[in-house]
């Protein structure tokens, strides 16, 4: 039996450029790239040095404080750089891929014979545990605790987001067996929220419970979710996994193989046949965002994610661990003379104060990276309720991050907030303030001094 959730506050922000449904392979990478800073709060050690030769689910780092907690390798070939940061911090780690690619094969795992401690030691060694990521503080989850719940979001609502229904197609099988193993892990329920009118890969799971979800921006994030059913408390945890990761977690469990493959949405205005592509996690980006894609130098700003809280990452960039779209739009670089004093008809706007977004809501706009203004101390207008669905105060929140109030911040719901749930609030921000920066300061914080 579903439950139905239904957001009225938000903002859907449509642009031109999304992808169309036309899948194709990208390109071979020569190099691929592991970025440590992809999993925040974890201290790498490193396993695999340069010239280490390494097979696709090898270990290339663990986690220092947790050292069953192991990263691997997207492909075989050799660690040719380890580069480093201020402190010798490692960076980012690159491989020269092979041309025949071979992976460790960690066998079937039976999940009908086995104990959650057995499927934890699996996922924990095989690379598949950075997938799971716990709230409180957004990072990946702590396998010695375990959580009241487990959230998925299958409903994605960001400005050009991956189509989940189109990327999980004809993965039932691997959908079943992650959600099943995920279930086995927690002694409350497994969430998965799927968009009301869709047709869903993950709308007939056995073993969990759905949830038909509707409304404008943020209603996909799992923040929302979890608000919605299950908010969090002092003491709480729980934990949540991207709908895409669940196919990489059922295939290692099916065959063994740890295989990263995403199938990648490139999109944006700054695309010319904005389309989906094969590829893996760590893949060097020019191997698709050039194919009848992007022009190649051209003043535009290239994103690992989405526009709201997607990472820019240039041309010669690589696929994050988490993403599954890359977006292109233009550099907002120039400035309208008397921009801030003229009616706006071609930019999207919360306010009716001399913007007309509110007349064409179906209207798809050709948007750049300009902030149309600059960084100023909050001016209190209300507007961040408009678009902020959790039941809880963004501004008061922000403000005990920025003077670093922690009994504040507990009493705000700090716990259950993630930086993507503040990308709407900074979006429509009059003051221009880094919302989601300050919210990850505030997390980074709370798990330093409360842990």
């Amino acid at each position: 039996m579903s439950k139905d959730i239904r957001i009225k506050k938000g903002l859907d922000i449509k642009l031109v450029g999304a992808a169309q449904k036309e899948l194709k392979n990208a390109a071979a990478g020569q190099f691929y790239t592991i970025r440590p800073e992809d999993f925040h709060s974890i201290i790498p050690k490193l396993v695999a040095r340069e010239g280490t030769k390494v097979k696709a689910g090898e270990t290339l780092f663990y986690n220092k404080s947790i050292e069953a907690m192991k990263f691997v390798a997207p492909v075989s070939g050799e660690v040719v750089e380890v580069v480093r940061g201020p402190r010798r911090r490692v960076d980012a780690i690159r491989i020269l891929a092979d041309s025949a690619q071979e992976a460790i094969n960690h066998g079937a795992f039976n999940l009908s014979g086995a104990t959650p401690g057995d499927l934890k030691e699996h996922l924990l060694a095989s690379g598949c545990w950075p997938f799971i990521k716990q709230r409180p503080y957004d990072v990946v989850a702590d396998p010695a605790k375990e959580p009241k719940a487990i959230f998925i979001s299958a409903y994605a609502t960001a400005p050009l987001a991956a189509d989940l229904d189109f990327t999980l197609a004809g993965k039932e099988a691997e959908l079943q067996a992650a959600v099943t193993a995920l279930g086995m892990l927690t002694t409350g329920k497994v969430h998965i929220g799927v968009g009301k009118n869709a047709n869903s890969p993950l709308s007939n799971l056995s073993g969990v419970e759905k949830h038909l979800v509707s409304g404008p921006h943020p209603s996909g994030n799992v923040g929302t979710l979890i608000n919605k059913i299950d908010p969090i408390n002092k003491g709480e945890t729980v934990w949540t996994v991207a709908a895409q990761d669940l196919v990489i977690m059922g295939e290692l469990l099916l065959t063994g193989i740890f295989n990263p493959e995403r199938t990648v949405a490139l999109a944006g205005s700054a695309v010319s046949s904005p389309r989906y592509f094969k590829t893996k996690i760590g893949a060097p980006l020019s191997t698709f965002i050039y194919d009848d894609g992007v022009e190649k130098g051209a003043n535009h700003r290239i994103i690992s994610g989405n526009v709201l809280s997607g990472k820019q990452v240039g041309e010669e960039g690589v696929l994050d661990f988490y993403s599954n779209v890359v977006t292109a739009i233009p550099e907002g670089d120039d400035y309208e003379f008397f921009g801030w004093n003229k009616p706006v008809f071609d930019k999207i706007s919360s306010s009716r104060a001399l913007t007309f977004s509110w007349l064409q809501p179906k209207k798809k706009y050709d948007l750049d990276t300009n902030t149309n203004g600059e960084h100023r101390a909050f001016v209190v207008t209300g507007i961040y309720e408009d678009v902020f669905p959790l039941d809880m105060y963004p501004m008061q929140l922000l403000k005990a991050c920025m003077y670093n109030d922690l009994d504040e911040m507990e009493a705000l719901g700090m716990y259950e907030v993630a930086p993507e749930d503040f990308a709407l609030t900074e979006f429509i921000c009059v003051s221009k303030q880094p919302h989601q920066s300050i919210i990850r300061t505030g997390l980074d914080l709370m798990l330093k001094e409360i842990g």
